[in-house]
């Protein structure tokens, strides 16, 4: 099977390139590289473009089974500075993409959503049946295209599997990519680039909120177990699976204090915090039931915070190390 994935030299979808490659299926990356990087993409063939134009992800989608979309803009606090980036990109564009794709014969879809959907819901563990009123703008953006996949899936024949993650990091086992944004907006990289002495200290925004330690609690899920997640949704669209919305998660959060501690312990490295204030758009506590994941894919996580946190200061030592990459 021919799979495009389009955002495949990002974080998320470099890591699942690479596992749907090593489980047999012909890949292609699309991207247009704004925040991807090339060399996460070596390896495989890759067409530059970019999904809000018809013409460029028209004609890339020819000949394709299906497609892996992850080409999104996906930080909750500059969504809320810049909204008019993320509905551009996130909405328009897979706008864009998706009548491409249907205009190409394509009717397989994953769509990489997210746990921001949710909001601020009233119980926890969220459920795929939870509410969805999202308080921020990136969150209403990955909403508005799961409401369009559903209604062309109901006129256009189109199958899904809408994968709503909760926190993604780690690194890939083999070291040869990780989490490389500039700047760096999420909490493990920014710990370990302090534990590294590459910033003075970590910035943890707000310690008032309604939890035991007063920090966000979120629930982190290996970047790897997402990857073999994209794996098992492609081949239940093969097997003839119905289109669903399933949670991404492992169940078992940790507050932004306890994630600090851990990489204390792992790093062996001292790491001043620095409390600032709240920011925007950031929920007090988001934890999944990945019940429904383990039942439809047969799906579970494999990896806790310990080999999330290991696996991101190897990937981050090597970045140091290595002046092809940066994390400076």
């Amino acid at each position: 099977m021919k799979i495009l994935v389009t955002g495949g030299a990002g974080y998320i979808g470099s890591h699942t390139a690479r596992a749907l490659r090593h489980a047999g299926f012909d890949v292609t990356i699309f991207d247009n590289f704004s925040t991807g990087h090339r060399a996460f993409a070596a390896g495989f063939p890759t067409v530059e473009g970019d999904i809000r134009e018809y013409d460029s992800i028209r004609n890339a989608v020819d000949g394709f089974d299906s497609i892996m979309h992850f080409a999104a803009h996906a930080y909750v606090g500059e969504s809320v500075i810049n909204p008019r980036k993320y509905f551009d990109n996130n909405v328009t564009g897979g706008l864009v993409l998706i009548n491409a794709a249907i205009d190409a014969g394509v009717r397989n879809i994953i769509f990489s959503s997210s746990c921001a959907t949710y909001g601020i819901p009233e119980q926890m563990p969220i459920t795929e049946s939870t509410p969805q009123r999202p308080i921020n703008p990136y969150g209403a953006s990955k909403l508005m295209f799961e409401r369009v996949l559903s209604d062309y899936g109901s006129a256009y024949k189109l199958r899904f599997v809408t994968l709503r993650y909760f926190n993604a990091a780690g690194a890939e086992e083999s070291n040869e990519i990780g989490e490389l944004h500039d700047p760096e907006p999420h909490l493990i990289p920014r710990i370990l680039l302090a534990a590294a002495g590459v910033t003075s200290h970590v910035d943890v925004f707000g310690v008032d909120y309604p939890t035991p330690d007063g920090t966000c609690i979120r629930d982190y899920v290996h970047v790897s177990d997402l990857a073999v997640a994209h794996v098992m949704a492609m081949r239940y669209l093969m097997d003839g699976g119905e289109s669903i919305a399933l949670n991404l998660g492992t169940g078992a959060p940790k507050s932004v204090r306890e994630v600090i501690e851990a990489a204390r312990d792992i790093t062996e490295c001292d790491i001043e915090v620095k409390i600032g204030p709240r920011r925007l758009g950031d929920p007090p506590v988001l934890v999944a039931n990945p019940e429904l994941a383990q039942k439809t894919l047969g799906w579970t996580a494999k990896n806790g915070l310990p080999e999330i946190v290991s696996s991101a200061w190897r990937w981050m030592r090597r970045c140091l190390a290595d002046p092809s990459l940066s994390l400076e």
